[in-house]
This record gives structure tokens, C-alpha cells and sequence, in this order.
């Protein structure tokens, strides 16, 4: 699909990859949508970019709903998701201080799994009604796994399971999407340098560096923005995950 006037919604996209993508797209022409849980964010964001700003919480249908809905009223509707927003949380399953509690691992489940399948499935819904361009397509659905998903380390059991369960989601919902013309692909990013990262020293980033083959550094959130970039114009890519870590492989700590 050819991006320029292309509406794209960029879930967690107030800050870190999503931010960034939404940039990268509004530059190259698209009409950007950042969907973000964070309100002041979203506004300020928003406001400094021009872009259509919706506050919701990924996990609950009513509000996705509602922002679709805002979308379709003041853009006609969306054609690619690139959904990006989640949660990062590591602790032991047995620590010093005790059993990790079931609510601890739920809500990792609740936002990064649940809410990317209610994000899914609400964005193909709108999808199916648009006319299909040359090559039959509707739409595209980018999905953010992990490289977690693949080599969870220690302490990410709630965190990789979730992001085991995003990888997996992909291909059977692209199978079943690709009757209305609508693509599914996965990015399962390395260690990227986001806010999440930033507020470590130096040295602890250097640290992090050393373990990934080339380049040694961390990845820049421009490039992850790049791959989403080449799989919403590339038709071919389908129910694919794709890693983007400079070939990093996780070690168990």
C-alpha cells in the first residue's frame, strides 16, 4: 500500500517506537492516528505533530470502539495499524519476596496479549468495509512482539509469555484476514533505545551493546519505524514475524 494519504493508527503511540513511527509516516505523507492510554501525552504529542490524538485503553472494548469510531468521522476510516502499545514488567516466579502474584502475570496477559487481539480484531472490522485497491488489499496489521517471545530471559516470564502469544496470534489471523484482502505481519524488536532504556547510565547501555554482533549499539527507534514502513508497502509480506535486534540472541540473564 502506498503510504502517502494512507491513515494510520499508531497504537501506544505517544511515546517510544510508536512516537517515532508516527513521525516516520506523517513525513512520508500518511494521515497518523496515535492512540495512547496516557491523555496528557497524547494531547501534547498531538498537538506538536498534528496528528488526530485518541486516548483509550487497548484492553477495553468501548473506548477502542469510540476512537474508531472519532477516526472514521474526521479521516474516513483507517487502512494500517501499527500497534505498539504495551507494558514491560519483570519479576521472579519464586523471588526473596515470595510467589509472584497471578494478578502480576495477568495483567502482562491482559495488555500485551488481550489488548493487541481487541485492537486487532476491532481494526479489521473497519477494514473489510473499504474498497480494495490493484492488488485486492485492505488493510495491514502490524503487531510489536519481542524478542523475549523467542529467549525470555529470567524474571520475564509474564512478559515473554504474553509476547510468546502476540508471535503466535499472527499467522492464523492472516490466514483467516486474507479473505477480505487484509494483511497480518509481527515485528519481535531487540533492545531499542526508548524511554524505557534512556534513564540508564552510560555505561549500563554499553553493557547491553556488547551482547549484540552488529552493530554494537542499541537499536535506533527510526529503524523499527522503517521495517513497519517496507511491510505496509510490500504486498508480499504476510503472516510473517520479523526480528530486528542486529542479531542479538538473549542469553538466560
Amino acid at each position: 500500500m502506498n503510504i502517502r494519504d494512507l491513515v494510520i493508527l499508531v497504537s501506544g503511540g505517544a511515546s517510544g517506537l510508536g512516537l517515532e513511527s508516527a513521525i516516520h509516516f506523517q513525513g512520508l505523507g500518511a494521515k497518523v492516528v496515535i492512540m495512547d492510554l496516557n491523555q496528557g501525552e497524547v494531547e501534547r504529542q498531538a498537538s506538536g505533530h498534528n496528528f488526530l490524538g485518541i486516548t483509550a485503553d487497548i484492553t477495553k472494548e468501548d473506548w477502542v470502539i469510540n476512537g474508531l469510531k472519532k477516526i472514521r468521522q474526521e479521516l474516513g476510516g483507517i487502512q494500517a495499524l501499527v500497534h505498539c502499545a504495551g507494558i514491560v514488567q519483570g519479576e521472579k516466579i519464586i523471588s526473596k519476596k515470595g510467589l509472584m502474584p497471578l494478578e502480576n502475570f495477568s495483567k502482562v496477559i491482559e495488555v500485551n496479549l488481550i489488548g493487541t487481539f481487541n485492537m486487532l480484531r476491532l481494526a479489521a472490522q473497519e477494514m473489510v468495509n473499504f474498497e480494495p485497491n490493484e492488488e485486492g488489499e485492505r488493510g495491514v496489521l502490524i503487531l510489536t512482539s519481542s524478542i523475549a517471545a523467542f529467549e525470555g530471559q529470567i524474571g520475564q516470564s509474564a512478559y515473554a509469555a504474553s509476547k510468546g502469544g502476540v508471535a503466535s496470534l499472527i499467522l492464523p489471523a492472516a490466514r483467516e484476514l486474507s479473505s477480505f484482502g487484509i494483511r497480518v505481519n509481527g515485528i519481535a524488536p531487540g533492545l531499542f533505545h526508548t524511554p524505557l532504556l534512556s534513564g540508564l547510565k552510560d555505561e549500563a547501555i554499553q553493557g547491553l551493546s556488547e551482547n549484540i554482533p552488529f552493530p554494537k549499539r542499541l537499536g535506533k527507534p527510526q529503524e523499527f519505524a522503517k521495517l513497519a514502513q517496507h511491510i505496509i508497502e510490500n504486498p508480499y509480506i504476510n503472516g510473517e514475524i520479523i526480528r530486528i535486534d542486529g542479531g542479538l540472541r538473549m542469553q538466560a540473564r
